[in-house]
């Protein structure tokens, strides 16, 4: 039985064997983090590791947090509302990150989590999160999602459309826009991750300039698995690592 197997067998605690892999995946994404950081002339903190936990179950989550990853990202929300409410009572709380698309139903429930939003696309997203924010007294952060590939099959706001989100965004109560998140694209597209994450980069330095009250803009989401190393070389903030968390464990 692989460690994987083993975490789904009956147990919503992960196996020692499992949280060693985790602990030794975790350092090797770390150590290339640092690597990268150094190529681009940065300080390794300046850069946060969100594991992306949505594919695996609750074993699997746990044993993520006990390897030391203090960020932890989900794509459903439904699974985010049910991991936290298992894991939010313990020790150790993670800080939480919804990477997948918010209906707008799902707002209340969601923003109840506290995390950073990282997928507002639209104006009306927006607003829905600014009505939830206010009615509780809370402050929602939050990404707009850019969609860097111009795939319409994509989520994410047209980089063309950004200026006027923004400026929707920054004049609603309740809402802290931090800054910007994209994925590039798919590797079959033949085209250069670098260049569109450094495209993401340039949009965000401009909204920057144009929207002062804003403040800064600071967080760049880019960044996964199989890219990351380019995204951190042209300014990313936050990486998304799934798949390497879990190298060995399938």
């Amino acid at each position: 039985m692989t460690p994987a197997e083993h975490d789904t067998a009956g147990s919503d605690e992960p196996s020692p064997e499992t949280v060693a892999c985790c602990r030794a995946n975790w350092q090797a994404i770390n150590d290339r983090v640092a690597a990268a950081c150094r190529r681009a002339g940065r300080p390794a903190d300046a850069v946060r590791v969100i594991g992306v936990t949505k594919y695996v179950g609750l074993p699997l989550t746990r044993a993520v947090l006990a390897a030391g990853c203090r960020d932890l990202g989900e794509s459903r929300p439904q699974a985010l509302w049910e991991k936290a409410a298992a894991i939010n009572a313990e020790p150790t709380r993670p800080r939480w990150h919804l990477i997948g698309h918010l209906q707008r139903n799902k707002v209340a429930k969601t923003l109840a989590v506290r995390p950073l939003i990282h997928t507002v696309d639209s104006e009306r997203l927006a607003v829905a999160l600014s009505r939830e924010a206010v009615a509780n007294g809370n402050e929602a952060e939050l990404l707009i999602e850019i969609n860097l590939a111009g795939d319409t099959g994509r989520s994410g706001a047209e980089p063309s459309a950004a200026t006027e989100l923004v400026s929707r965004v920054v004049g609603l109560s309740g809402l802290r826009l931090m800054g910007l998140m994209g994925m590039a694209s798919h590797p079959e597209a033949g085209r250069d991750p670098r260049q569109e994450f450094a495209g993401l980069r340039r949009l965000r330095d401009q909204l920057v300039h144009r929207f002062p009250e804003a403040g800064g803009l600071s967080e760049l989401s880019m960044g996964m698995s199989g890219d990351f190393e380019a995204a951190i070389l042209e300014g990313s903030t936050m990486v998304r690592i799934g798949s390497a968390l879990f190298a060995g464990l399938e």
